[in-house]
């Protein structure tokens, strides 16, 4: 069994490797297999259809990986996939907690677990939200670049929800900078008065932001700082949906260690 399981994961650090390495050479290194393991690898591939070669002595990703990615993203379900995360923040921060997927100019709630507190935020499964006044949204704006964020200030107008709304592209530009160096946003009633929320970036298989997750309260029931302290919660429970989506954060599954 031992043998076989070594042979399954050269199998596949190489099914991997296939994606950026084309040379037999070039994968050995960058897996660890050995240039004779990965060549017969290869060719076992070649013929169920994931590599092809190229015919200069190289290999490319075959048309069988595009036809069962495919029939795969064809059931993906990204809320299915980042419940589990979403459920264990819920449980173990005691807020409730949001999945939103950016769509354009907002991001909308794809998925939603109440917090154990004696009330329920006023949030639903299908509500947009502007990406400037939300933890959600302003978390996914940090992974953009300047003019994109500039030109999704021009379309929305940056409408002031709350007095705390920055309404401002230069305040919101500056506040930002100040997301992407901590890793997480923050909604200090400037979506909704009395509420308040810390969220963090998620994203897809492509490496390009999808949306991202938050922790909401009542501003009555925990002052801002004390809901700051569970970012660290937050950031991890973002990498966690992430590395479900399939991006490529270290330590998860999709980055396999080297075969001995």
């Amino acid at each position: 069994m031992a043998r076989e399981g070594s042979s399954i994961d050269k199998t596949l650090a190489v099914l991997e490797a296939l994606a950026e390495h084309h040379r037999v050479t070039d994968i050995a290194a960058a897996t660890g297999v050995s240039k004779s393991t990965v060549h017969r690898i290869l060719q076992a591939l070649v013929l169920w259809g994931f590599a092809r070669p190229d015919g200069l002595g190289s290999y490319e990703p075959g048309p069988r990986i595009l036809t069962l990615a495919g029939r795969v993203m064809h059931r993906f379900d990204p809320a299915r996939q980042a419940s589990g995360a979403l459920r264990a923040l819920c449980e173990a921060t005691g807020y409730t907690t949001h999945f939103a997927i950016r769509n354009t100019d907002e991001a909308v709630y794809v998925d939603k677990q109440e917090g154990r507190r004696p009330y329920q935020m006023p949030s639903r499964i299908g509500m947009g939200v502007a990406l400037h006044t939300t933890a959600i949204g302003k978390a996914v704006l940090a992974q953009l670049s300047d003019e994109d964020v500039r030109a999704i200030c021009r379309r929305t107008g940056l409408t002031q929800r709350t007095r705390h709304t920055l309404t401002s592209e230069e305040d919101l530009l500056t506040h930002l900078a100040r997301v992407r160096a901590l890793g997480y946003a923050v909604d200090d009633e400037e979506n909704e008065p009395g509420i308040r929320c810390v969220g963090a970036a998620v994203f897809d298989h492509t490496g390009q932001v999808l949306g991202g997750i938050s922790i909401s309260t009542l501003a009555m029931d925990s002052t801002m700082s004390s809901l700051e302290m569970r970012a660290p919660d937050v950031i991890a429970a973002a990498r966690d949906v992430s590395a479900a989506l399939g991006a490529a954060v270290p330590g998860s599954p999709g980055r396999m260690p080297r075969p001995a």
